[in-house]
């Protein structure tokens, strides 16, 4: 299986590791660790399927790749309330409930690839919105998720296969 590796790299940040190659990645502000809870900054340790990809069709084509692919809307968000029944869902705004909105005006969302985290079943307060995104120039921290330069995040969803997954893994790559 070729799976997307993402780990500490030799120089303190990260990285991330897929057929062959290696690119910058940003993750988490509470590093790589198993998950506390909804909020904790923490990218989850473990490895997590890929669900499908969203974009921002105003931005950018649909990016080539083998997951299924929808455009992002204005009025898309996704639910981060533990105590709601659509945690770790999207849903469509204006929403009541603590969400975040996948519309953004930094370009960080203009890519996400949903990942399989906390989904088969939901567990309420386990985790939400753990994507992998576009990361910022500086690829300062996430809220907990992965993200990648927007050139290495095409280049990688064009290489990837139907049952690649990202692992999340502690400690340094080999």
């Amino acid at each position: 299986m070729l799976d997307l590796i993402v780990s500490k790299a030799a120089d303190g940040g990260h990285r991330a590791e897929f057929a062959g190659r290696v690119w910058p990645c940003a993750v988490g502000r509470g590093g790589i660790a198993l998950k506390r809870g909804e909020g904790d900054g923490i990218s989850p340790r473990g490895s997590w399927p890929i669900r499908r990809v969203l974009y921002r069709a105003d931005r950018l084509a649909a990016p080539a790749t083998v997951f299924p692919v929808s455009p992002i809307a204005p009025e898309d968000g996704w639910c981060d309330a533990p105590d709601h029944r659509d945690y770790n869902r999207p849903v469509k705004l204006p929403f009541a409930a603590s969400h975040e909105e996948m519309w953004r005006a930094d370009g960080l969302y203009d890519i996400v690839v949903v990942l399989g985290h906390n989904d088969a079943p939901v567990l309420p307060g386990a985790g939400s919105a753990i994507f992998l995104h576009v990361a910022r120039p500086d690829y300062g921290p996430t809220a907990g998720c992965a993200a990648l330069a927007r050139d290495d995040l095409l280049e990688f969803l064009s290489l990837a296969r139907p049952e690649t997954r990202l692992c999340f893994r502690q400690g340094s790559a080999r």
